[in-house]
């Protein structure tokens, strides 16, 4: 199973629309926060197709109740609110955008893979049996646009430079 990581993508639609062959090519995609606004999340349902997307709370989600509404219309997309936890083939995966809380949630043992955002710095660790991952940004303020591809449960990651 191939999941495609992704953050930050603050509106930044252009360079969303360069990763989306990406995330089509994922079984499916985890955005760990920092959307923006509504018209992202429909970018999003409508790019992808019918592959699911979790999506986590990021401090910059401002509408999140039009978020919402906008959700509804992709069964696709689940907003999990702060943090996601998924079983994927039997492999243990949380996100959320804060890399506190992602170390912390590494270092407790109980997942395989937490992927996080927010800091806008593409980073990998492994932290034990846990992959530590943040794909840094698609909007490419700090000069790189960038997303994660992971194999599971290999735990490869292939990086892609927008």
């Amino acid at each position: 199973m191939q999941i495609a990581v992704i953050s930050d993508s603050h509106d930044h639609v252009w360079k969303l629309d360069q990763a989306m062959p990406c995330l089509r090519q994922a079984d499916l995609t985890i955005h760990c926060g920092d959307l923006c606004s509504p018209f992202v999340v429909r970018r999003l349902g409508e790019g992808i197709g019918g592959r699911p997307i979790h999506i986590v709370w990021g401090n910059n989600d401002g509408d999140k109740v039009m978020i919402t509404h906008v959700a509804k219309d992709y069964p696709q997309i689940v907003l999990h609110g702060q943090m996601a936890v998924l079983d994927l083939e039997g492999v243990a995966v949380a996100a959320n955008h804060y890399p506190e809380i992602a170390r912390s949630l590494a270092l407790s043992g109980q997942y395989a893979l937490v992927c996080y955002g927010h800091d806008h710095i593409a980073h990998e660790e492994r932290m034990g049996s846990c992959l530590l991952l943040n794909p840094g940004e698609i909007m490419g303020l700090n000069g790189r646009s960038s997303l994660a591809l992971v194999e599971v449960p290999a735990m490869s990651v292939r990086w892609i430079d927008l």
